[in-house]
């Protein structure tokens, strides 16, 4: 999505965008831009979405569905590099790109930010193309879990060495000049999340908006899984290895 600015109160331009977020998302993502986030500065606003929704290959019964124990963080962490992946297929539909829903749970209960910290080094665990072969499952247990999520970018890619986008003419030649100025730079990205876990499958989504002024893993014969502590998860495309969501579950029950 693209709008300019021009002609458009900073209201209107606030409604327009979050009620194209919300038909984009399928109503999850209600509000993208907050009160009084465009202003008489704000020339353009760049906005992107991408909307999921998923049914497992093999549903789970619900029936089987029961109340659990999860062991939250505690505050003390050790470095264990053990850890096991899940792979969940989605059920192929009118796309025929094969989805997977990948869970990457540390075998310490407390072994999840050892983990992140394994993963941010190594990037390309995101991305293996895991072989994972169907072997005999023995105690087999997730959680359901539902996460809503946002944050305003700017400072964070600052950090990570994006920095010119958010100088004075950073983004001057991506657009005609002529018709909005000169010196345009990014102020602000806000994004938000949502995604749902269940025994049919997953739904999720994520809106964003730009304002413009190791080897393979090898399971033994029966293997426990049991995700009763927290873990990291992602969604991905398996042909091309192409993440769209990815995320931590620190505790199932928040929302």
């Amino acid at each position: 999505m693209y709008v300019h600015l021009v002609y458009l109160e900073a209201i209107e331009v606030t409604k327009e965008v979050n009620l194209w977020a919300e038909k984009e998302t399928n109503g999850l993502i209600k509000e993208l831009l907050p009160l009084r986030s465009v202003d008489r500065l704000t020339r353009l606003i760049f906005a992107n979405a991408l909307y999921f929704k998923g049914a497992w290959s093999d549903k789970f019964d619900v029936s089987k569905t029961k109340d659990y124990d999860f062991h939250l963080l505690n505050g003390f962490i050790e470095a264990y590099d053990d850890f096991k992946v899940l792979r969940l297929p989605y059920k192929k539909g009118k796309d025929k790109r094969p989805f997977s829903m990948y869970i990457f749970l540390p075998n310490a209960k407390d072994g999840l930010s050892t983990l992140v910290k394994k993963v941010a080094s190594e990037s390309e665990l995101l991305h293996h193309r895991f072989h994972l072969p169907e072997e005999e499952v023995g105690e087999f247990r997730i959680p359901r879990f539902k996460i809503s999520f946002e944050l305003e970018t700017s400072d964070m890619l600052k950090e990570l060495g994006v920095t010119l986008p958010f100088t004075r003419e950073g983004l001057t030649k991506m657009v005609d000049s002529s018709l909005v100025g000169d010196s345009l730079s990014v102020s602000k990205i806000f994004h938000k999340s949502f995604i749902e876990v269940n025994e049919e499958g997953a739904e999720a989504v994520a809106v964003s908006a730009a304002f413009i002024c190791s080897e393979g893993i090898r399971f033994p014969t029966q293997l426990d899984f049991v995700a009763d502590h927290p873990f990291l998860f992602l969604i991905r495309e398996d042909w091309t290895g192409t993440i769209l969501f990815v995320g931590q579950v620190l505790n199932p029950l928040d929302e």
